[in-house]
C-alpha cells in the first residue's frame, strides 16, 4: 500500500475541515506516493522517537501532534531539530500529523481522553455546528467523588507522579465532569457554564488559577502528556482499517518513548 492509502482513511475519521484555523496539520514530510509496510504512533515526534523509528525500520509515523511547529530558517545540520528532518528523508519515514481535527471528531482523541476518565454520556464542549464533533467533552461519571477522590483516580489512570488541583475544597462532591485534551485553561468558564463541577484539562495558567478559584469552581491539570493514551488508540484504528482494506500492513505499533518533558523532583 501507498503512504496516501493511509493518510486518506485519516482525513475521513478526522476531516482536516475540523481543525483549528492556524493548526499546521497534515502530511509533515516524506513522499505520500511511498509505500510503507511499518507504522508507529506517537504523541510527540522528537529527535529520540525518530531514532526509535529508525530502528524498528518504521517507513511511517503517525503523530498527534505536528512535526512541524515553526517553519525551518535554514537546513543547519547541527541543529537537533533539523537533524532530524534529515533522518528522517535519509530513512524514507513519512510523517503525518492529526491535531485538533482528532481532538475534535467523533471517537477522537477527546471521547478517549473521556472514555480512561470515566465520563460517560458525553457531548462536545464546545460543539461544531452539526452538534456532534468539536473540541473537550462533557459528561456524567457513574457514582459522585470527591475532587480528592477523582485527583487520586486521574493520578493513577495516566501513570503520572502528581496532578494539579485548583480547588477551594478538596472534599465537594463532583459528577459532572468536563475534559479538554491540551492547553484548555481558556475554556475553563464554558466548562463552568455548561455546569460542569471539575475540569480536567492541562498547562493551566498561574493567574487563570486564580481566576479558577475566585470562581469557586474545580480544574485538574494531569500535564499534557496525558493525551498519550492516543498512541494505543491510533494503533487500534489503523489495525481495523488494515484488516477491513486488506492492506497487508506487517506491523503497526506505538512508540515506546515518553516525550513528557517534565521531571517532577520530590
Amino acid at each position: 500500500m501507498k503512504a496516501s492509502d493511509l493518510i486518506a482513511k485519516i482525513e475521513a475519521y478526522a476531516p482536516r475541515e475540523l481543525a483549528w484555523e492556524a493548526d499546521p496539520i497534515g502530511l509533515q514530510l516524506g513522499d505520500p506516493g511511498q509505500e510503507i509496510h511499518t507504522v508507529m504512533t506517537a504523541l510527540d515526534v522528537r529527535p529520540e522517537v525518530v531514532q526509535e523509528a529508525i530502528e524498528k525500520h518504521v517507513d511511517f509515523i503517525f503523530s498527534h501532534h505536528p512535526l512541524i511547529f515553526k517553519p525551518a530558517r535554514d537546513l543547519d545540520l547541527s541543529s537537533p531539530q533539523n537533524k532530524m528532518y534529515a533522518d528522517l528523508l535519509k530513512h524514507q519515514i513519512v510523517v503525518y500529523s492529526a491535531h485538533t481535527n482528532l481532538d475534535a471528531t467523533k471517537g477522537g482523541m477527546n471521547d478517549w481522553l473521556a472514555e480512561t476518565l470515566q465520563i460517560h454520556a458525553t457531548k462536545p464542549l464546545l460543539p461544531n455546528d452539526d452538534g456532534v464533533t468539536g473540541i473537550g467533552r462533557i459528561g456524567q461519571l457513574d457514582t459522585a467523588l470527591t475532587v480528592e477522590e477523582y485527583a487520586q483516580f486521574i493520578k493513577e489512570k495516566f501513570g503520572v507522579v502528581a496532578v494539579r488541583v485548583i480547588a477551594n475544597d478538596l472534599q465537594r462532591s463532583i459528577k459532572t465532569i468536563a475534559v479538554l485534551g491540551g492547553d484548555g485553561g481558556r475554556e475553563y468558564p464554558v466548562a463552568l457554564a455548561a455546569g460542569a463541577d471539575a475540569f480536567v484539562t492541562a498547562d493551566l495558567y498561574y493567574h487563570t488559577a486564580h481566576d479558577v478559584l475566585a470562581d469557586d469552581f474545580v480544574v485538574i491539570d494531569p500535564d499534557h502528556h496525558m493525551e498519550a493514551v492516543a498512541k494505543a488508540k491510533m494503533v487500534n484504528l489503523i489495525q481495523e482499517w488494515n484488516r477491513a482494506m486488506q492492506w497487508q500492513l506487517d506491523k503497526v505499533f506505538a512508540s515506546t518513548i515518553n516525550t513528557d518533558p517534565y521531571t517532577y523532583v520530590f
